[in-house]
């Protein structure tokens, strides 16, 4: 098979030629078709993320040994399992649930994967699908995505999924309660895509590259804002009723601090993006606002299941995705680090 590998952390990937993989036990072997190329992969490859501080989660004490492959949205043909594997559908395309955990544990016996103390990820520490072949633990993390353009399908294992669960914790909201997305990449534009599936109508986003808002606005927004303008505070206070629910796809401590503060009474911050740094937080107003700081990591299986029956139904809008070859993918990692990418990028194996 052919991979490209992270050979040292901060470097370009490098192509590889390694003997073709062997399913074992519950394993199921997938050709790789398409791999999304993933905003995340562009810090993996770093080595590190920003805790803020001078601290770093630095990956290679977190269990990850060079070389290895990344890449964690594969959608491909099954093409063998291991002996103790049942029901695989050999020769037919599937979607993967990249998310693994340890499959024992209690938190993966009930479905959360991807809270495993334990995780197993494809692509950070299993090997990933930057490659023409990936392993997958077991068959029940192949999803049936027919019917699905294939070069979308491959997103939706991670841009869909972490937007839809992300979304998931504004629960109940009505579909006029102002949510603001902050940021128009890959992840912002999913997420106006799905809340407007989910038949959201008050949708607002921030963006600092205004050369995005027209794609934002095409995927379903009412409104954008620049929040680097002085303005931008007042102005996403002033919106009707206040703001319900902000979710923020970059994850920075300015993102942080504007959309904590721009929140009515109640309201709840979502925060997904892992740009990096650190936030001083006033624990008096916390309470006295009522709000919520909530945290979201990728999604469950279960979760996946329902973003792409979304898919299937034909309200979820295709974002605007662009294909490259196998050996442009750390060219896009960089393009990525710059922000020059609109929409997302896959890879065709």
């Amino acid at each position: 098979m052919i991979t490209q590998e992270l050979t040292d952390w901060g470097r370009p990937l490098q192509e590889a030629i390694r003997p073709d993989l062997v399913p074992r036990g519950t394993e199921v072997l997938v050709g790789v078709k398409f791999c999304g190329i993933c905003h995340s992969d562009v810090h993996i490859r770093e080595g590190f993320f920003d805790l803020g501080g001078g601290r770093k989660f630095n990956m290679g004490e977190r269990g990850m040994k060079l070389p290895t492959v990344l890449g964690h949205e594969p959608y491909g043909v099954v093409l063998a399992a291991g002996p103790d594997a049942q029901d695989v559908p050999l020769g037919e395309d599937r979607l993967v649930y990249p998310w693994t955990g340890c499959g024992q544990c209690p938190v993966c016996v009930s479905g959360q994967d991807n809270w495993c103390q334990q995780p197993q990820y494809i692509g950070i520490q299993r090997p990933g699908s930057y490659a023409t072949q990936v392993l997958v633990p077991h068959p029940r993390y192949l999803v049936d995505a027919s019917g699905i353009e294939p070069s979308f399908a491959p997103i939706l294992a991670c841009s869909g999924l972490t937007t839809y669960s992300a979304i998931q914790k504004f629960l109940p909201t009505s579909p006029h309660d102002w949510i603001v997305v902050m940021g128009a990449g890959g992840l912002g534009l999913m997420a106006v895509a799905i809340l407007k599936a989910l038949g959201h109508e008050s949708i607002a986003v921030c963006e600092i590259d205004e050369n995005k808002w027209p794609s934002a606005l095409a995927m379903g927004a009412k409104i954008t804002f620049n929040p680097k303008d002085e303005s931008c505070l007042q102005s996403l206070k002033a919106l009707p009723m206040g703001i319900h629910g902000v979710l923020d796809f970059v994850g920075a401590p300015n993102t942080a601090s504007l959309g904590i503060a721009s929140l009515r009474k109640g309201g709840r911050y979502v925060i997904v993006g892992l740009f990096g740094g650190e936030l001083p937080i006033s624990l008096v107003t916390l309470a006295q606002r009522a709000v919520s700081i909530i945290g979201s990591y990728v999604g469950s299986l279960q979760e996946l299941h329902e973003v792409v029956a979304l898919a299937k139904s034909g309200h979820l809008k295709s974002i605007p995705t662009q294909t490259c070859a196998m050996s442009e993918i750390s060219g896009v990692l960089d393009r990525l680090l710059a922000g020059t990418v609109e929409g997302r990028i896959v890879a065709q194996m």
